[in-house]
């Protein structure tokens, strides 16, 4: 049996607003990355009273600059994972991922550049091994044992991260690995302060270096410990029922003390941890189904793993952990009066809740719902009724009965929207159809600024 939760009053105030885009400040974030990857330099630079030419010279000066900016990215890695709602509702939680790894992928090559070019460069003045002098290295050098032991930490890390390597592991084992990331932070740091000549010479670089990393480690603290626990505490969630909307599909509803005060909007996600024997230890992002309500959220899952299976044997009474709003895919990022709504699959959830409390009147959205067979068509009546009362058009795109796919096409978007460039475009779904429509849309004329697409790959 399918459920329609209507939105509350609150929830149609907060969505139901002037056309007022925020800007993303994506580019401004990156180019303040930049600068500060520059300051970075520029410590080097005025450490360094002359720059010879000798190749130990040179290999040890190579170290410095590679160990410098490896810090330094370490520093990003950690903001990066403290889901700085400026990050994650501004930027976007996928891109912010997306950030995240590319800056670990750097990190760990400037730390392993770092310590190759300095143990080679010592090994060239003291002319011996390179195996010698790296043993010498750690025995000897202050705070080296706690260094090497963190960088093979950050090695380990990067391993398992890798595509190949992290497809093969559960999410759950990646992630607790990925939490030694915090230890290896630790442990890397104090060896910086303690050889860093740049440090060694300089206390103003010294208090810079514990001031960045003091402030995104208390970032770290407040976004990913202290701020759920106040937010769970104050607003104790619950499951109230489990309900099926389609094969595969369920909607699991929420209840909890003042939600409307979480600040959540439709096209917001949560990560949710059920407290179950078997969930209590995994936490994934699923969108909100349905406008917040004061006293009531909605989240529907299709079953595509064991957490997401696991959903349809909750217990009404089942106490919920979440952490959030996260996410940009919402109001804020409409920028025309027309709306192009594209939904695949398990990716109607967010698209549900936008179709209900987009503003827009009488023919200005639209929601293309993709799936596989009619029967996957989640909460269909419940768009059919929303479509009815706001004089919106849906439609769906299903298999035909020999199975063919249908193409969602440059030609067909323009047919059944002749002024799609004029539109802006929300769209999620599996990442292949996702390509697919891009690519189409853009052929469309629709710019890249209007196509708004969030990902939760992971």
């Amino acid at each position: 049996m399918a459920t329609m939760i209507q939105s509350g009053r609150a929830a149609r105030r907060q969505t139901m607003r002037a056309i007022q885009p925020r800007r993303n400040p994506a580019a401004m974030l990156l180019g303040l990355a930049w600068a500060g990857a520059l300051a970075v330099l520029w410590l080097w630079w005025d450490n360094t009273a002359v720059v010879r030419m000798d190749t130990a010279q040179w290999l040890i000066g190579g170290g410095r600059i590679t160990g410098l900016l490896g810090g330094y990215m370490i520093a990003l890695v950690v903001l990066q994972m403290a889901r700085v709602p400026a990050l994650e509702r501004r930027v976007g939680s996928d891109r912010a991922t997306r950030w995240h790894a590319m800056s670990g992928r750097y990190a760990i090559s400037l730390i392993v550049a770092h310590v190759v070019l300095t143990v080679w460069g010592y090994a060239v003045q003291a002319r011996t091994g390179f195996v010698e002098q790296s043993v010498t290295v750690v025995v000897d050098f202050p705070e080296m044992v706690k260094a090497a032991i963190g960088t093979g930490l950050f090695l380990l890390i990067g391993f398992v991260s890798a595509g190949m390597v992290r497809r093969r592991m559960s999410y759950e084992a990646w992630y607790y690995l990925h939490l030694l990331t915090y230890v290896a932070v630790y442990l890397t740091f104090w060896h910086q302060l303690a050889t860093g000549a740049e440090f060694v010479a300089s206390p103003t670089a010294r208090t810079v270096w514990y001031v960045m990393y003091g402030t995104v480690g208390a970032l770290l603290l407040w976004y990913r410990v202290l701020a759920p626990v106040r937010l769970n505490l104050w607003h104790r969630m619950e499951v109230e029922a489990v309900v099926e909307e389609a094969p595969g599909v369920v909607s699991v509803l929420i209840t909890g003390r003042r939600l409307h005060r979480l600040g959540a909007e439709a096209g917001h996600f949560f990560r949710w941890r059920f407290l179950t024997k078997s969930l209590r230890w995994s936490a994934n992002p699923y969108s909100l189904s349905a406008p917040p309500r004061p006293d009531l959220l909605r989240i529907t899952v299709k079953a595509a793993g064991n957490h997401s299976t696991a959903l349809s044997r909750l217990e009404p009474g089942t106490r919920v952990w979440a952490e959030g709003p996260y996410g940009a895919m919402t109001a804020a990022r409409r920028s025309r009066n027309k709306v192009l709504l594209i939904a695949g699959g398990a990716g109607i959830t967010p698209m549900r809740a936008l179709f209900e409390t987009l503003p827009g009147g009488p023919g200005d959205l639209t929601l293309l719902y993709r799936a596989g067979r009619t029967e996957d068509l989640a909460l269909w009546s419940e768009l059919r009724e929303i479509a009815e009362v706001r004089g919106a058009r849906l439609m769906y795109a299903v298999n035909g009965p020999d199975g063919a796919r249908p193409e969602i096409s440059t030609e067909r978007l323009q047919q059944v929207l002749p002024d799609i460039d004029e539109h802006d475009v929300y769209l999620c779904g599996p990442p292949g159809l996702a390509e697919e429509t891009y690519s189409a849309l853009r052929a469309a004329g629709v710019p890249a600024r209007r196509i708004h697409h969030e990902s939760f790959e992971m």
